[in-house]
């Protein structure tokens, strides 16, 4: 009886196998990124032409989007972009299609799907940031940037002030030179003035001095102009 019950597990199994295994053979409806993750805020790590044909591995539940090998290459289109073969006729990937196609439902992970696929790409050494979600990754480096941002302008600041500082002391120093200079040039002239001044008032003593009344009166002969 253990051995009916044995053979009947792994028949099941054997016919469950190709069904978890099996994947959908797609098509790329337009010129798409292949990207790291389940959302176009992930980065792109190729681009699928249109019409070229792509392995879908597995999609979302909650998102309509699908893990998809293109040349060898793993990454994530949405299902927007990519048709199937069911029934004869191309259908674009959705949920209702999953289970007919034969595409598995899958989870992503970028712990796992990063270190399997992407430990050679750059975006690989930021991991820790981008496993929070795209959303996270975003708004941190916008964090990041702002304040790169605030601290340039404080340094902006800061050399417009010392720069301004040094404007003032060049202008008081240009100012100090101009009235030293200023001075000097008052000092010559008002020292040349008054030289020439007291020449002036020396000559003009030397040529307003009045002749002595004896000088005037005194004939030649009379005993007063011999005093």
């Amino acid at each position: 009886m253990k051995n009916l019950f044995a053979k009947i597990a792994a028949a099941g199994l054997f016919m469950l196998a190709p069904v978890i295994a099996q994947a959908a053979e797609g098509y790329a409806t337009a010129n798409v990124n292949m990207r790291a993750g389940p959302s176009t805020r992930y980065p792109a790590v190729a681009v699928i032409p249109a019409g070229s044909s792509v392995e879908i591995r597995g999609c979302l539940s909650d998102l309509n989007w699908c893990d998809v090998e293109f040349y060898g290459g793993r990454g994530w289109v949405s299902g927007q972009y990519v048709q199937a073969l069911y029934q004869q006729r191309r259908i674009y990937v959705g949920p209702q299609y999953y289970r007919p196609l034969g595409i598995p439902v899958i989870r992503f992970s970028v712990d796992n799907y990063w270190d399997r696929y992407y430990r050679n790409r750059d975006f690989y050494r930021e991991r820790d940031r981008w496993s929070r979600g795209p959303d996270y990754y975003y708004r941190d480096r916008d964090n990041r940037d702002r304040d790169r941002d605030r601290d340039n302008r404080d340094r902006d600041w800061r050399d417009r002030d010392r720069n301004w500082r040094d404007g003032d002391r060049n202008r008081d120093g240009d100012r100090d030179r101009r009235d030293r200079d200023r001075d000097r040039d008052w000092r010559d002239r008002n020292g040349d003035r008054d030289g020439r001044d007291d020449n002036r008032r020396d000559d003009r003593r030397d040529g307003d001095r009045r002749p002595d009344r004896r000088d005037l009166d005194c004939r030649p002969g009379d005993p007063s102009c011999d005093q």
